[in-house]
């Protein structure tokens, strides 16, 4: 008999375990367990749910990929499904496998590119209506200039037309979702509560609106490269079916849900990081300077500015939009000199292991020259990993790294944005994905033509 290691961990309450502490700060609480129990610590959900943090690379590799069969993803993501339906977030096993090959096409780097132009002129777009010396809330500016960039890329809207279509229901949506996601036993939905009728109400509306555009889109017979016509003609390598109306809506709704709030507070958090760090903001406008000079900013552009990619790479590092990935133990599994039970949950978080000591030199600071020389084939798989990984990745994570670089690098050419309230008021939110809370007021300034 293999004897296995039994990963130890702090003591809790007798009937809540852990949680309240986990819900108080989720991030604080995750790095301490991750610095003091290193590999593996074992905590509790409530009396029962036994809960593992993993925080070693190798492990984690093989959650997410040399063992993945043995897990499916965790109970939380269930509170989604009235949103996304069984799309590639949610779905598990052979269906997330086939849909995986279905959309895979959509994003391969010849579409995307083709999408870069629509991500600048949609933020230029926006940034028209800027003011010299305005103090702006950035972070919705960022959700704003995303939202339009979504619907652009995936529907041919423009942001004016996007936002009462699609934005405005996404949004009823999502505020009452994270209510249900806070709640430590939501009430069914089957229960004719208030909430509940306003949840299913807003869901409701969005649906109506979806197949609305996939109906109208049928019906008019026009081929285009956006996304939605390339999930239209989708077609299985095996019986050449496409996909019927409801699958391609939840996969819609799941590529916009993922595309939308993650790039917009990746943004947000780099536009704040910048404005606490005067030398990384001037190394920034120098190599926008050289590789532009007054040329407009081209999709051509997004591989010579390095510079701000290490940026963003450095800004997911601190703050990484999903900052914790669940997976429920599906078979009996070990991982490397642990076991872990049906049942048991696994918690492997992105915001711990990109700031351990063991990895990462001074890994609270912004220091986007970090990423110089190819830093990540120096580290093992899985020290940092903002986009998941395995056959679970992001499908979008190349589209996310572009857009991130071109709306960026678009804003600051034109503006200067420095922080317009006290640094103290800034903290993290970690809802279904990690965002200033209250927001981020910035004052923007025209730079000189």
């Amino acid at each position: 008999m293999k004897r296995y290691v039994t990963p130890s961990g702090p003591k809790g309450r007798l009937l809540t375990g852990h949680l309240k502490d986990f819900q108080k700060d989720p991030l604080l609480f995750l790095r301490k367990l991750s610095k003091q129990y290193e590999d593996v610590a074992h905590f509790r959900f409530g009396p029962f749910q036994k809960v593992y943090l993993i925080s070693n690379p190798y492990l984690i590799k093989e959650v997410l990929v040399t063992k993945q069969k043995h897990f499916v993803k965790s109970r939380d993501l269930t509170i989604l499904k009235p949103i996304i339906g069984e799309g590639l977030l949610t779905s598990e096993k052979d269906h997330h496998l086939k849909q995986r090959r279905l959309i895979q096409p959509s994003f391969r780097k010849t579409h995307i590119t083709s999408y870069a132009e629509d991500m600048i002129k949609t933020t230029n777009n926006y940034i028209n209506q800027w003011k010299d010396k305005e103090i702006r809330m950035i972070s919705e500016d960022m959700m704003n200039i995303t939202l339009g960039i979504i619907t652009k890329t995936m529907f041919s809207m423009e942001f004016e037309e996007s936002y009462d279509t699609i934005g405005q229901p996404i949004e009823s949506v999502m505020t009452l979702a994270v209510k249900r996601m806070r709640s430590i036993i939501p009430t069914p939905l089957w229960i004719p509560t208030k909430v509940n009728r306003q949840y299913k109400n807003a869901i409701n509306e969005l649906n109506k609106e979806i197949y609305s555009i996939i109906n109208k889109r049928r019906n008019s017979g026009q081929t285009t490269n956006d996304l939605l016509g390339i999930l239209m003609d989708a077609r299985d390598e095996k019986n050449g079916a496409g996909m019927p109306d409801q699958q391609l809506r939840d996969e819609l709704m799941t590529i916009f849900l993922a595309g939308h709030e993650t790039t917009a507070n990746a943004l947000s958090w780099t536009l704040f990081l910048l404005s606490q760090n005067p030398r990384v903001e001037r190394k920034l406008n120098e190599e926008i300077n050289n590789v532009l000079g007054d040329s407009e900013l081209q999709p051509k552009h997004f591989m010579q500015l390095t510079y701000a990619q290490n940026i963003i790479n450095e800004s997911l590092r601190l703050y990484p939009p999903a900052y914790v990935i669940g997976r429920q133990v599906d078979k009996d599994v070990e991982i490397g000199n642990y076991f872990f039970k049906k049942g048991d949950m696994i918690l492997l978080s992105q915001y711990a292991m990109h700031r351990n000591e063991k990895y990462f030199e001074e890994p609270d600071k912004f220091i986007p020259e970090r990423f110089d020389n190819n830093l990540l084939s120096s580290l093992p798989p899985y020290t940092y990993f903002p986009f998941g990984g395995g056959p679970r990745v992001c499908i979008g994570n190349h589209f996310a790294i572009m857009e991130a670089v071109l709306v960026l690098v678009s804003i600051l050419k034109r503006f200067r944005l420095t922080l317009a309230q006290p640094i103290s008021e800034i903290k993290h939110q970690p809802l279904i994905t990690l965002r200033p809370k209250r927001g981020i007021q910035m004052l923007v300034e025209k730079r000189d033509s």
